[in-house]
């Protein structure tokens, strides 16, 4: 009977282990970017890392009832100097660390980490990254272009919207964008019945006048174009997707960079207690939590929940741990979130929202998958062009 008990003791109440310390790092690479086009988006200078900050407060909630030390340090820096930066980490003896940078970033750094070293991905979301350029040293808590284009893929074929318009831009991102959306479309049975390009030809991006020209461009713009259900913007660039609802020429709903946007988390959201989250970021920061502080959050909690588990600060044992079928994280989004130990991204559920509201969460009822109903969200395994994870994969 004693034994029993013993069994169902709670972490928190089991006796004291050995205490373990652990100093993480977050590296935010700033790049030179144009202004938003809304000032509600206007960048602050703790993006991501307040959420970190919170998460390492939570870390120590957690694992001061077994003697755990959590401390953070935060660096940001430019993509020339990122390098240095991240080497200076390496060299103070920082060995987990979360990134928000781009790809290029990612992998020079990824490929210039010591061997025990475990690099976060809370920023990217390339789909090579987790495929043919995927590396054994990055987990990625930021979900994928495909993950978030099926999430919206999803709601939209639930509503019977199967027949899309689609934009996009002109830029690289923009393209590689539209053809997730592409690629959802094909998986899920919608079509897209017209494709149009938004040509960026620079200029100001905002003038006083600036609702007048959008007036009477937009619906010229979006004319004559073939019967369809949604326009799905495809603006990486965020370049033109924000005067596209209400503008177009015929009547239909705006989905993807604007109106209905598939996100990772969003100040609106309070469902599945995220309220208190919410509040207890914004008595921190003294703003909104914004979808890069989540992701920071999000590395850091489940780093923190694998080193309670394990009780070891070893790099090689949370890496393991996190990847193992034991793992899982509370987010406040309505199931425990895990990584796919074939290519290491985080599962995990997408908002769909208004910008004012959360209009639906992803994935939607009746997509089945034989192990997760998180994994009709992005390529699954058999689709996956990843090798470095072959030999921790189960």
């Amino acid at each position: 009977m004693l034994g029993w008990l013993a069994a169902t003791v709670p972490f928190w109440a089991a006796p004291r282990a050995e205490a373990v310390e652990l100093d993480t790092a977050v590296l935010r690479v700033d790049y030179p970017s144009l202004l938003p086009l809304s000032r509600l988006d206007l960048p602050v200078p703790d993006l991501g890392l307040a959420g970190a900050e919170l998460a390492t407060q939570d870390n120590a909630t957690t694992g001061g009832f077994l003697g755990h030390r959590y401390a953070l340090h935060s660096v940001t820096t430019t993509p020339e100097e990122a390098p240095e930066a991240f080497a200076t980490l390496m060299d103070q003896g920082y060995r987990i660390v979360v990134l928000l940078a781009e790809g290029p970033e990612i992998l020079a750094l990824a490929d210039a980490a010591p061997p025990d070293a475990l690099l976060l991905n809370a920023r990217e979301t390339d789909e090579a990254l987790r495929g043919e350029a995927c590396r054994a040293n990055v987990l990625h808590v930021a979900p994928s272009d495909q993950m978030l284009t099926d999430a919206l893929a999803q709601f939209l074929v639930w509503k019977r919207w199967t027949d899309w318009a689609l934009i996009h831009g002109s830029h690289p991102a923009d393209h590689a964008l539209a053809q997730a959306y592409e690629m959802s479309a094909r998986r899920f049975g919608a079509r897209i019945v017209e494709w149009r390009e938004f040509v960026d030809t620079g200029g100001a991006r905002v003038s006083d006048s600036g609702h007048v020209q959008v007036q009477r461009q937009i619906p010229v713009f979006t004319q004559n174009m073939a019967r369809h259900h949604v326009v799905v913007a495809a603006d990486a660039s965020d370049v033109f997707a924000v005067y596209l609802p209400y503008q177009t020429w015929e009547a239909a709903p705006v989905v993807g960079s604007s109106g209905l946007r598939p996100v990772v988390w969003h100040a609106a959201h309070e469902s599945w207690g995220a309220i208190q989250l919410q509040n207890r970021f914004e008595a921190l920061a003294g703003r909104p939590m914004r979808e890069e502080d989540h992701l920071a959050w999000l590395a850091l909690r489940a780093v923190g929940e694998a080193v309670v588990r394990t009780n070891s600060a070893d790099p090689a044992a949370i890496r393991a741990y996190l990847l193992g079928d034991a793992f899982n994280l509370a987010a406040f989004k309505g199931q425990p979130l895990t990584f796919r130990p074939w290519n290491g991204q985080l599962r995990q559920p997408i908002l769909l929202t208004d910008g004012r509201i959360t209009v639906s969460v992803s994935p939607q009822d009746g997509f089945l998958h034989p192990l997760s109903p998180l994994d009709t969200l992005g390529p699954d395994r058999p689709e996956s062009a990843c090798s470095a994870f072959e030999e921790t994969a189960p």
